[in-house]
């Protein structure tokens, strides 16, 4: 009598799955970028921030004395409602997100949630850079213009009014993404950052206690310097004291908000 015995099986070897690497932090800027002008509103902010700009330069022609119509003088004005407007990009590029209700596939293929609001947020300085060398730009045109009129055309322009117009800039876009983290509505967020300074603004008027405080923590207030050629340094610890308070805590708070609010 024999014995038999079933074959044995070779064992099956598990394929090597080499390990998938997320996009780079370049990659996702770039597509953050994209998405600043993809949606209609961030698209017409920026048209509307370059067309407010022209507008100024070309009102500026037209009233400022010949003497007045300077380089210096058409670069500055145009820092005011670019200043105003930026923030607003830096809220939507945040909210977005989940008013358009696109968290799920972003935070789907990106589960690293700080990486994309990392992305988020060097894009949107990269677009308050870009809006300095618009206004750059605005302001050479205007600058050429008046001196084919028959205006001053002085190119005079401290180095420092460059300087300050990008901290303003950045900041002002920074602090605006810092509410939209922290917030993650887009009409809430955009209501809250311009209004709360009007209340504190009108607050700090009616109530002497407050005037002391606001030299610290109203932006408007600590802000303005930036518009000249010079800052001192109480002014600049005084800046750094409202970031604090409007920008860096906000972001702080947002971000853990972010990373753990579920996404339905």
């Amino acid at each position: 009598m024999s014995a038999s015995t079933a074959p044995i099986a070779p064992p099956v070897a598990t394929p090597a799955h080499p390990g998938v690497r997320g996009p780079s932090l370049s990659r996702l800027t770039a597509v953050e970028l994209r998405k600043l002008v993809d949606t209609r509103a961030g698209r017409w902010l920026l048209v509307g921030i370059g067309l407010v700009s022209v507008a100024i330069v070309v009102v500026q022609l037209w009233v400022l004395a010949d003497d007045e119509q300077t380089f210096t003088a058409f670069f500055v004005p145009q820092l005011l409602p670019t200043g105003l407007l930026l923030p607003v990009l830096g809220i939507l590029s945040i909210t977005g997100e989940w008013s358009q209700r696109t968290a799920l596939t972003t935070y789907a293929l990106v589960p690293r949630r700080e990486r994309v609001i990392i992305a988020k947020l060097a894009a949107v300085v990269l677009a308050a850079l870009a809006s300095v060398l618009v206004t750059l730009a605005v302001a050479a045109v205007g600058t050429l213009a008046a001196k084919a009129m028959g205006g001053s055309g002085d190119w005079s322009f401290e180095a420092a009014r460059l300087f300050h117009a990008v901290v303003l800039q950045v900041l002002g876009v920074l602090m605006g993404a810092a509410f939209g983290l922290l917030l993650l509505n887009t009409p809430l967020a955009v209501v809250t950052y311009l209004l709360l300074p009007t209340v504190w603004a009108v607050l700090a008027g009616m109530v002497e206690a407050l005037r002391e405080p606001a030299r610290w923590l109203d932006t408007s207030v600590t802000m303005e310097p930036l518009f000249g050629p010079e800052v001192t340094a109480g002014q600049w610890g005084r800046m750094a004291v409202s970031v604090l308070v409007w920008a860096v805590l906000p972001l702080a708070a947002g971000m853990v908000r972010t990373l753990r609010r579920e996404v339905s």
